[in-house]
């Protein structure tokens, strides 16, 4: 009897099936890509090669980013318009979204957006994504200050310069500019016990909860505690001489007003940048930066509807406030970060991290203060501060409130704004 040779079974090479597979789907990528982005491509050299595969699944992952955040941006615009058209002010009114929000990673979610939009995009399909952000989101290209095609990540986009001249810095001494492009959410006049800003009808928080229980903020005086306060007023309000000592003890260069400035009051303005806004964010006045303070915190969205059910959210939230004097006695400016948007950058302090890892968010953690010594001055229109898409500023200053010195806004609730145009003027 012959015996017969064994015939082998075959092998499933699954690493070979991959291998084949990858090299299909770069081939299909390279069929459909114009000559010259396989020529960009081809000249990146063989590190290039290596990390291609990874680019086409964050190109998809951000285009449908993109569609997720078009659609309910489109939603929310309709019931807010609907709302609006009939005159109705939306009231603050928890639900059970914002306790859901509570469980979610939203500080290790923007991190991972973050990661993903710092990747480098493919020089050919640049123009397309920067062109389908500012359809979904109006953006005008036209000011950018280089060519789609030279900002090499969606997030070197969101924080493009514009153009010489895109935004004119109101030249007016007694003018206090927006240091944003945004819409107004609210302004007025801070009064009464606490000193509360609005932030949404049926709810209100602490201008010191805000910016610090170390802030130099000018305490309102005794009077004014039986005063009615409107979002949008304008009346007298006098500081103490308590509040202007503890300021003066802060910084030798600050003057005492008592003596020669007319009396103060004190003033807020909160703006919304939305994610099609430019972001990047300007000095409203001349001024001198005395502190610097970071607040870890959650990471909840900005958008109407957050407002309008998390409580204390400019307080929750992670933040950067800068406090300082200018001509007029006090202002404050505080940055505050949002979902996807946990990366603040400081331009006169590059060396600042925002969001960063925590094993576990304690809010009575004391905030990370640093002081600028003498100051730090800045110019009217002078960039500060940049967020990585839109989120939210609020400015807190106080401005003359005596006879023909009355500061007066300039501003409505709901307008959209751009930087350097005025929110409110006085004069002497």
């Amino acid at each position: 009897m012959k015996w017969r040779g064994y015939r082998s079974f075959p092998v499933f090479n699954y690493n070979r099936l991959h291998h084949q597979r990858r090299f299909h789907f770069a081939t299909f990528l390279r069929k459909i890509q114009p000559a010259e982005a396989r020529a960009s491509l081809g000249s990146n050299g063989g590190k290039s090669q290596d990390n291609s595969f990874l680019v086409p699944g964050a190109t998809a992952a951000t285009i449908l980013m993109l569609g997720a955040l078009h659609i309910r941006r489109l939603y929310d615009d309709k019931k807010n318009e609907e709302a609006r058209s009939k005159g109705v002010e939306l009231e603050f009114h928890p639900d059970v979204k914002a306790k859901f929000l509570r469980l979610l990673p939203l500080r290790s979610i923007s991190r991972f957006w973050g990661s993903l939009t710092s990747m480098e995009l493919p020089l050919w399909l640049r123009p397309h994504v920067y062109r389908a952000w500012a359809r979904a989101f109006h953006s005008n290209l036209e000011e950018a200050q280089l060519p789609l095609e030279e900002y090499a990540s969606l997030r070197d986009f969101f924080v493009r310069k514009l153009k010489e001249g895109s935004r004119p810095i109101d030249a007016d001494p007694y003018c206090l500019v927006s240091p944003v492009d945004g819409t107004v959410l609210r302004f007025g006049e801070l009064r009464g016990p606490g000193e509360m800003i609005e932030q949404v009808k049926g709810f209100s928080y602490s201008a010191s909860s805000l910016l610090g229980a170390n802030s130099h903020l000018p305490m309102t005086a005794a009077g004014d505690a039986n005063e009615e306060s409107s979002p949008e007023g304008n009346t007298v309000r006098v500081a103490t001489q308590n509040s202007w000592w503890r300021i003066s003890l802060a910084s030798p260069k600050v003057r005492d007003t008592g003596s020669s400035c007319p009396l103060k009051g004190l003033f807020y303005c909160v703006i919304y940048l939305k994610p099609g806004d430019y972001h990047q964010i300007h000095s409203p006045v001349d001024w001198n930066i005395l502190v610097r303070r970071h607040f870890t915190g959650h990471l909840f969205p900005m958008n109407e509807r957050a407002t309008r059910t998390i409580r204390n959210l400019y307080v929750e939230n992670e933040r950067v406030v800068l406090e300082g004097n200018w001509q007029e006695g006090y202002l404050a400016m505080a940055a505050i970060g949002a979902t996807n948007i946990g990366s603040i950058e400081l331009f006169i302090e590059p060396t600042l991290k925002t969001n960063n890892p925590q094993k576990k968010l304690l809010h009575s953690d004391p905030a990370d203060e640093r002081l600028y010594g003498t100051g730090v001055l800045l110019k009217k229109g002078d960039e500060v501060a940049a967020f990585n898409m839109g989120s939210t500023v609020v400015l807190v200053f106080q401005a003359p409130v005596v006879d023909k010195s009355e500061f007066r806004f300039c501003i409505n609730k709901g307008d959209r704004i751009r930087v350097g145009e005025a929110l409110g003027r006085w004069s002497y």
